[in-house]
Order: C-alpha cells, then sequence, then structure tokens
C-alpha cells in the first residue's frame, strides 16, 4: 500500500507513448496531462490532427459565425476514445472564463464551452489553441500502472512541443527533452 505523501502528480507534464505501447490509438502519442489525482487521470492527445474535420467546417456545424484569421489556424485533432464527441480546447494561459476554464498549470489552460469556440471565431479567444475532439482518461491507479510498465516516459510540457505545427514531429521532439534519441527506443521492456 503506498502512502499520499508518495503519489506523483502529472499534471501539466507530457506522457510520451513508448513504442510497443500495445494500443493502436496511442502508438507514437505525445498527451498533455490536464488533471491527474488518485482519483484517476485525463489528458488530451496533442499530435493526432483530424485529418477531414476543419475547424471552419466545425464552427458551421454549430452554427458559430466568425471568420476571423485566427480560426482558419485553429487544429482540430484527435484528443483521444473516450468521449470522442466532446469537445476540449487546449489553449495558451492568456484566456480564462471563470467556471469553465481549468488552469492546467505550465502556461496551458482547458476550457469546454462554446463561448471559447465563438471567442476564437472572433479573434478575441487565446493566443494559442486547438480542438481536440475526444480524450485520454484512466481510473485511479491505471496511468501509473502503465508507467510502471514502460508504456509511458514522462517530460516537461512545453507551448513549444504542443502548439507546434509540425504533429508528426512532436513525439520525437518530446523525448529529445529527455535526451532520448527516438531511433534507440526498443519495444522490449527491460528488467534489471
Amino acid at each position: 500500500m503506498s502512502d499520499a505523501s508518495d503519489a506523483i502528480d502529472l499534471t501539466g507534464k507530457l506522457l510520451i507513448a513508448m513504442p510497443g505501447m500495445g494500443d493502436p490509438r496511442f502508438e507514437k502519442s505525445v498527451i498533455l496531462m490536464c488533471a491527474h489525482s488518485e482519483e484517476g487521470a485525463m489528458g488530451l492527445i496533442v499530435n493526432k490532427p483530424m485529418p477531414d474535420l476543419g475547424f471552419a467546417d466545425l464552427l458551421k456545424q454549430l452554427g458559430i459565425g466568425g471568420e476571423a484569421p485566427p480560426a482558419s489556424e485553429i487544429r482540430v485533432h484527435f484528443g483521444g476514445p473516450v468521449e470522442h464527441g466532446r469537445g476540449f480546447v487546449l489553449h495558451s494561459d492568456d484566456y480564462a472564463t471563470k467556471s469553465s476554464t481549468l488552469q492546467v498549470g505550465g502556461g496551458f489552460g482547458m476550457t469546454a464551452t462554446l463561448d471559447i469556440l465563438e471567442h476564437l471565431a472572433r479573434g478575441s479567444g487565446p493566443a494559442q489553441a486547438f480542438l481536440a475532439l475526444g480524450y485520454a482518461g484512466w481510473g485511479p491507479g491505471q496511468l501509473e500502472g502503465e508507467i510502471a510498465q514502460n508504456g509511458w516516459l514522462t517530460a516537461e510540457a512545453s507551448p513549444e512541443i504542443v502548439f507546434a505545427l509540425d504533429n508528426s514531429g512532436k513525439w520525437g521532439k518530446a523525448l529529445k527533452t529527455l535526451g532520448v534519441d527516438p531511433l534507440t527506443l526498443s519495444s522490449d521492456a527491460g528488467h534489471a
């Protein structure tokens, strides 16, 4: 049995999927952890864009007007396999609503209400943002178990990685922040 003081809090950190994780939905995923406690964990995949869905199309579907130039630059991502019909805006911490923005820390916030989409459409939203459909979630102790089984590495998050336009390069860049060369990783877990 572990003591509560032993608990790690990965809120605001990156999870980097290891090769051989076994779940194809998370292959080469980079996840920004938005919440982590003894009750479980929640994060958004930051490097898997939705190829056939643009932000302007989504605004139109939702009946939100406005075509400010920033709206065309907002990307729509696969945020994870849980509640994939629900949207979450991951954004820089220069934007917040009193009741609906979760301050993630490390320069990040997350808002899941329509008002942020309206602000983004008008060009009055956060400086950096993307919309994630769905999220990655873990029950109590589940994420810690996956980390112990060599499923994930953890790293400090930075806006330069999270909001970078080069989604295919985020996994390698996140690994390099740890001094890890992606070419040297093996899918086999080792035990001393």
